[in-house]
């Protein structure tokens, strides 16, 4: 007689044999996300189109010119070098992407945009064989790739910067430019396909990269929706624009650089907005970017701004420095309270939401029963995020009695009820000194 074996779900079966499960440890799943995650489009004439492609802090200084179509140095990525200071990881969307891709005889170019104009290839008569050929693709001046001893286009590779028209027919040239590349229009429609695709994607901050009311109105909006409605908490970036909500950082300044728009610290405030650590805060941070910040505030005007929950910069010795950590809500209620103010608060609160998010949903949701001992992990998995929070100092005076749990209105529901105190960092001193 065969023994039996195999897993056990319960202590049921009739076989004699040996049944064991093998299980995984408990994994960390209540470790604390990492922040430094950002999304902004673009307008860069060259790169992806019609989609989000990610691109880390590496990757940028590393290729930004097969990305992007600039080196990392140049003026056109002053922006992104910016926003790469504090920034780990980003989403970019191409607000350009709509136009027209280079082409010629030989070949198109990789993307739609103008900088496919500067393209060109260039066809010799291979050394070794003259019934052969090497085909060079050149952007500008740049030599970014050779394939030799080719008998027909048909052989040819598609690289990074051109795919190869394989019914052409070769023939040696000094240079064929590709011509007729275009950008396409950046409008509110162009904003609102990108916004459309972000919400497949995670991240702490978003930038609005426009001067347009209508336009940085429908950020917010779309933070507001994303944030109120499906949970999804991150913050939006925005210049000059009084949104009176928690979920949107209004940068006061603007720059004073020759051709430049004038909302360029959004690119650097995103950048921080994502990569300031859950127990931080950016007040008195300098600024450290490639811009020249407009700081010609009085000591009221300051005061002012932080009554209209303005994100500003100011003049501190020979440093530009951020004055205060603080969102644009201005107008506080019995539910939500001027602590709501602090940008630090909303980095606490959203990582608690996004981290009990993912446990349940990773975790729980469709897998482990709703009865005491089912609850009573999920409560497990929250306090052990709490806790990690309190180890930080990012919030203070946790005990496991703060967090609550019990079934909800029907069978597959959960209520779990939370409080925590939330640590911001030292600003004002008041000092009194006695002196006998």
């Amino acid at each position: 007689m065969a023994l039996g074996g195999g897993t056990f779900i319960a202590q049921n079966k009739k076989l004699p044999g040996t049944y064991i499960n093998f299980v995984s440890a408990q994994s960390a799943s209540s470790a604390l996300s990492e922040r430094g995650a950002a999304a902004v489009g673009v307008v860069t004439g060259w790169g992806v189109s019609g989609s989000i492609f990610e691109v880390t802090s590496e990757e940028f200084q590393k290729y930004s010119m097969k990305l992007f179509g600039s080196d990392i140095t140049s003026d056109e990525l002053k922006g992104l070098r910016d926003l790469f200071m504090n920034a780990r990881t980003v989403y970019c969307y191409r607000l350009d992407g709509g136009g027209v891709k280079a082409s010629c005889t030989y070949a198109s170019a990789k993307f739609p945009g103008t900088k496919g104009n500067n393209l060109k290839i260039v066809i010799t008569a291979n050394v070794d064989d003259s019934e052969k050929f090497d085909v060079t693709t050149v952007y500008g001046t740049e030599t970014v790739d050779t394939q030799t001893g080719v008998a027909s286009a048909a052989e040819l590779r598609s690289n990074d910067w051109v795919d190869f028209i394989s019914t052409a027919t070769l023939a040696a040239t000094a240079g064929t430019p590709l011509t007729g590349g275009t950008d396409g229009t950046v409008n509110g429609a162009a904003h609102q396909a990108f916004l459309d695709k972000l919400e497949a994607f995670s991240f702490n901050a978003l930038g609005c990269n426009s001067t347009e009311s209508t336009i940085k109105a429908l950020y917010v909006n779309y933070c507001r929706r994303l944030r109120d409605e499906l949970g999804r908490k991150f913050q939006v970036v925005v210049q000059g624009y009084a949104a009176d909500y928690e979920g949107a950082v209004n940068v006061k300044n603007s720059v004073t650089d020759t051709g430049a728009a004038g909302n360029e610290l959004i690119w650097w405030v995103t950048g921080v907005v994502a990569g300031t650590a859950v127990n931080a805060s950016c007040t008195n941070m300098a600024y450290n970017g490639e811009y020249t910040i407009n700081t010609d505030y009085t000591q009221s005007q300051l005061e002012n701004a932080i009554d209209q929950g303005e994100f500003t910069f100011h003049k501190a010795g020979d440093s530009v420095n951020v004055l205060t950590d603080i969102n644009s809500l201005v107008t506080t209620t019995d539910t939500k309270g001027s602590i709501f103010k602090k940008n630090q608060t909303i980095r606490v609160i959203d990582q608690i939401a996004n981290d009990t998010a993912v446990i349940f949903n990773e975790g729980y949701i469709g897998k482990v029963p709703n009865d005491t001992p089912g609850r009573e992990a999920l409560r497990s998995e929250i306090i052990a995020l709490h806790e990690n929070l309190s180890d930080l100092r990012a919030i203070e005076d946790f005990r496991e009695s703060d967090i609550a749990i019990s079934q909800g209105a029907d069978a597959s529901s959960v209520v779990v009820t939370d409080a925590v105190t939330v640590v911001n960092a030292m600003e004002k001193l008041y000092m009194t000194v006695t002196v006998a």
